[in-house]
């Protein structure tokens, strides 16, 4: 294609393909971490469609749909659930470290897990046993 084509092929994309495809980076974060994670083989592209339908057909979701990666967020989580990789309590429980260590963490300064002040007694960190990154370095703030 010359580049006079490719201009001119640019020019009938439809409006707003430059805007950013997620509104936060943790949304992008769950969307390479569910990418990554098929990769590895933990679940197939039908078993992931499948998660991911049923927590937007939940009643409550947002008809203008801003509440998207919750869903997405929420299928992962179950995802990881069923095949026994972490339950609920031990997302809550990074969740919660992760929440921690950003409020621990200097402005300006990188948030890491280890700046957790009180990780989890008599557990250890509460990312053993979660495997490694992506799944670690999930971090979703909490609502407003």
């Amino acid at each position: 294609m010359s580049q006079r084509e490719a201009k001119s092929h640019d020019a009938k994309l439809p409006a707003g393909l430059d805007a950013p495809v997620f509104a936060e980076p943790w949304q992008a974060e769950a969307f390479a971490m569910t990418v990554a994670l098929h990769d590895k083989g933990l679940f197939s592209w039908s078993e992931w469609a499948d998660a991911l339908s049923a927590e937007v057909k939940k009643p409550g979701a947002a008809s203008d749909g801003h509440d998207y990666y919750e869903h997405w967020l929420a299928a992962l989580e179950n995802l990881l659930s069923a095949k026994g990789v972490a339950g609920k309590g031990d997302v809550d429980a990074l969740a919660a470290a992760w929440e921690r260590a950003a409020h621990a963490t200097p402005h300006g300064k990188p948030i890491l897990l280890e700046n957790d002040p009180s990780p989890t007694e008599g557990r250890g960190r509460p990312t053993e046993g979660l495997g490694s990154p992506p799944f670690c370095s999930l971090y979703v703030p909490p609502s407003a």
